[in-house]
């Protein structure tokens, strides 16, 4: 008997762990996509910088 009250504690205590981290992934994800600039691509050294930055034309010259 004490054997299965041990099954059923663990089991009560997986699924809640299970339902914690469902939870918490979620909450990530909507905290995650509410904020669009985590995900943007930056150049991580200024030599990387002045490269991205040397593709593009000034303003002045575009039109």
């Amino acid at each position: 008997m004490q054997s299965k009250d041990k099954k059923s504690l663990f089991e009560q205590l997986r699924a809640s762990l299970i339902m914690l981290a469902f939870g918490l992934a979620t909450l990530a994800f909507l905290v995650a996509i509410d904020r669009p600039e985590w995900f943007e691509l930056r150049p991580v050294s200024g030599t990387a910088a002045a490269m991205s930055n040397a593709g593009t034309l000034p303003a002045a010259e575009q039109s």
